[in-house]
């Protein structure tokens, strides 16, 4: 027999499996010492009142054994040469499509213009410490994408869209801890995830796919509006049944690929704003309603989200315990995002803070057309890199001093390894974007008391979001509709916005492209 139990349990009682058992077995009517065993459906943190508590969703099995999930990994084949795809990118949507391809006995071959996520480290170290940006090596390009070193946070709303379960047991079967198979909000960090990322390849080496770094593709080969091959590198040619295209949302020299290759883009909605650190004790304090938060509890999150002016206003890739990081592309510019570990215990939470863009929001830039947004979006990073001495130092101010005009005369310690110094942002921020967010930052104190605190810092620009291009494609085949044989999916293309959303977007294109190889 099999019962489905949801019991509400203590931190305390929630951190130890003699207490989960012990509750579920009152909840079911039996005693702890009879025989069952039970299965975690789903987690999450009830923080509404002054005493957190944790919800567990179970399967409670009694005088059974519980089947064990789908090992996906035995579903894999063997692939030859006779059948071969070309892959773009070696992030989630590049990666999880190579896995389905190699489910459907085709041998994937993957170009990632960046180095393997081990190499791909000193590169990091480089930018942080020596603001050295490499244009092929950095917090978005490279083996794993730009999630690898962003938290590996693994929400999403996608379900409709795809195999959200299969996506999350195969990174399980890589090396990811189980719980986030039921975790309502589950992360792997970015120390854990390298390793899992380097198992991901070592299987698809294993089943006869190809993985090549320091591979840029600078060309497609399309002959009468079919998509053959790639040129790499601007010298080596290859070919292939059909391409997958999954560069990432800061491949911007893809766009202009395209562009040349007469293919019709279009621009899309995107966000840009700042990034606002709080110490993560002010976070936890408002969040759980306690001055030191329990050794049981995670460090707090928190979501937001205003309309202004017609205009949204929302926290976006939220950081706890975390750090801000610099996550331009070129040099001459300057991007942060966020990161945390899996254990999340820096003393800083984070979280980009973005308004939306509206079509109005892009006067002066229509001249650029299906690029408007990106020309915006790079204008921006730019404004904000001259501001400073030629380093990836970061323009800070003190929340409340940005809403009301003031420049902070007082910086303490931030997380941001480059370094800070002060400035008036609504100086470098585009006039409309500064005032929703002058706004919104009022409101979100109102919703989260001593939220709005000069505690807490916003730097920027927090500007990629996801992409400011679309790549059209058929809705029913994934296919590109001008060009045959080219798939683009993930965030690159514009149809996703999270490492798990690019995962299921890369294999479906996969599952969706199997007549072009058949």
């Amino acid at each position: 027999m099999i019962k489905r139990i949801e019991i509400k349990l203590t931190p305390e009682e929630s951190f130890y499996p003699e207490g989960i058992r012990k509750n579920l077995a009152h909840k079911s009517g039996l005693l702890p010492a009879d025989e069952f065993e039970y299965r975690i459906i789903k987690k999450s943190i009830d923080a509404r009142s002054k005493h957190p508590f944790i919800l567990l969703l179970a399967d409670v099995f009694i005088n059974e054994k519980p089947d064990e999930p789908a090992e996906y990994k035995k579903r894999l084949k063997h692939s030859s040469d006779k059948k071969k795809v070309i892959i773009i990118g070696s992030g989630p949507a590049g990666y999880f499509a190579a896995l389905q391809l190699l489910e459907l006995g085709i041998k994937p071959v993957i170009f990632e213009r960046g180095k393997d996520v081990r190499e791909r480290r000193k590169d990091l170290r480089e930018i942080q410490q020596f603001s050295k940006v490499n244009p092929d090596s950095n917090y978005c390009f490279g083996e794993g994408g730009a999630g690898t070193y962003s938290d590996g946070k693994l929400y999403t709303r996608s379900h409709k869209r795809g195999d959200i379960f299969k996506i999350l047991k195969l990174l399980v079967e890589h090396g990811a801890r189980h719980d986030i198979l039921y975790d309502s909000h589950p992360h792997i960090g970015s120390n854990k995830l390298p390793l899992i990322i380097q198992n991901i390849r070592q299987t698809i080496l294993h089943f006869g796919g190809e993985v090549h770094f320091n591979s840029k593709v600078t060309d497609l080969i399309i002959t009468d509006k079919k998509a053959e091959g790639v040129i790499v590198n601007n010298s080596d040619e290859y070919f292939a049944s059909a391409i997958i295209l999954a560069a990432g949302h800061s491949a911007r020299d893809i766009f202009y690929i395209l562009k040349n290759k007469k293919v019709n883009l279009k621009s899309k909605p995107f966000a840009l704003g700042v990034r606002a650190e709080h110490p993560q004790a002010l976070i936890d304090e408002i969040q759980y309603g306690q001055k030191d938060r329990s050794r049981y509890l995670p460090p707090a999150s928190y979501k937001l989200a205003e309309q202004i002016s017609g205009s949204g206003v929302f926290s976006f890739c939220m950081c706890p315990g975390g750090l801000i990081v610099p996550s331009a592309t070129s040099p001459g510019e300057l991007v942060v995002n966020g990161m945390s570990m899996s254990r999340r215990d820096s003393e800083f939470a984070n979280s980009g803070i973005v308004v939306t863009v509206e079509k109005e929001d892009l006067k002066g830039f229509e001249k650029f057309g299906e690029f408007d947004g990106l020309e915006y979006q790079k204008h921006t990073e730019k404004k904000f890199f001259e501001a400073g001495d030629g380093t990836q130092k970061v323009p800070v101010q003190k929340l409340i001093d940005f809403t009301e005009g003031r420049l902070s005369m007082s910086i303490k310690k931030s997380s941001y390894i480059p370094g800070v110094y002060s400035y008036m942002l609504e100086e470098l921020l585009p006039v409309q974007i500064s005032k929703r967010l002058k706004k919104a930052f009022v409101l979100f104190g109102k919703k989260m008391r001593g939220y709005y605190t000069n505690e807490a810092y916003i730097c920027g620009p927090e500007s990629r979001t996801s992409s400011p291009v679309r790549i059209p494609r058929s809705q029913e085949t994934f296919e590109q509709l001008q060009v045959k044989n080219l798939f683009p999916c993930g965030e690159g293309a514009g149809y996703a916005g999270g490492i798990i959303s690019a995962a299921v977007d890369g294999q479906n294109a996969a599952k969706k492209l199997i007549e072009k190889v058949s």
